[in-house]
């Protein structure tokens, strides 16, 4: 019940709650956590997904149909969570109202579930600047330096040459199609990229930016997410 009365609330809880208190119940947090227990037990976890895209699969399966017929340049997708329920509020929260008290339990729900490698850099998904000033902050950026603090691994960059509209005005084939050249590496990356984002969605900008990664001289490209959408859901 404690996670329905939150999304009742519109998340309100998480921009006003205290630190040793539930953000989503507003109980006495678990040490050193923003949750209690009975809350985290409640999230909606991606317990069975693609290894490559990360998308929701039947248990007992390794990968979807999708990368199984068509097979993305990203190697493995790490997404502990489904972007749903209170999860999609946080992200909401932490995208359009830049909330940090949001984007820290994003960060630390993802260091429940990390990745099996985590690379030799991190890398966020870039935005060009008119986009990062009407958004206010890159929320990718500011994740990737939230998780290199505690893991010790360097954020490195990929810059956006591409203006195009934001990807969750699009479908599919259109987010595919929006970000064909949009990235570019004003230097040789490192061999193992791990792509930051708070979102998976089709997977097409993680795709584009592997593809600018791999053309750029790196030679495997992974993706750790604090949510995925399963495809055919908003």
């Amino acid at each position: 019940m404690a996670l329905k009365q939150w999304l009742q609330r519109g998340g309100e809880w998480v921009k006003q709650v205290m630190p040793g208190y539930c953000a989503f119940c507003l109980a006495p947090a678990l040490a050193g956590r923003g949750w209690c227990a009975t809350c985290l037990g409640e999230l909606p976890w991606n317990l069975h997904a693609c290894r490559q895209c990360g998308d929701p699969i039947r248990h007992g399966a390794s990968l979807c149909g999708h990368c199984l017929i068509d097979p993305p340049l990203f190697s493995t997708t790490q997404a502990g969570l489904l972007y749903q329920g209170p999860i999609k509020q946080l992200v909401h929260d932490f995208k359009f109202h830049a909330s940090p008290r949001a984007g820290t339990l994003l960060a630390e729900l993802m260091l429940l579930t990390p990745p099996a490698t985590l690379g030799d850099a991190f890398l966020p998904v870039p935005m060009t600047p008119l986009h990062a000033r009407t958004r206010g902050f890159n929320q990718s950026r500011w994740l990737a330096e939230q998780l290199s603090r505690p893991l010790g691994v360097p954020v490195v960059a990929a810059k956006r040459i591409k203006d195009s509209p934001f990807q969750r005005t699009l479908n599919r084939r259109q987010r595919i199609a929006n970000l064909v050249g949009a990235f570019v590496f004003e230097s040789p990356p490192p061999a193992h990229l791990l792509i930051i984002d708070d979102v998976v969605t089709t997977g097409s900008t993680g795709q584009a930016l592997a593809r600018a990664a791999l053309n750029a001289g790196a030679k495997s490209v992974d993706i750790w997410a604090a949510a995925r959408t399963p495809l055919g859901k908003d």
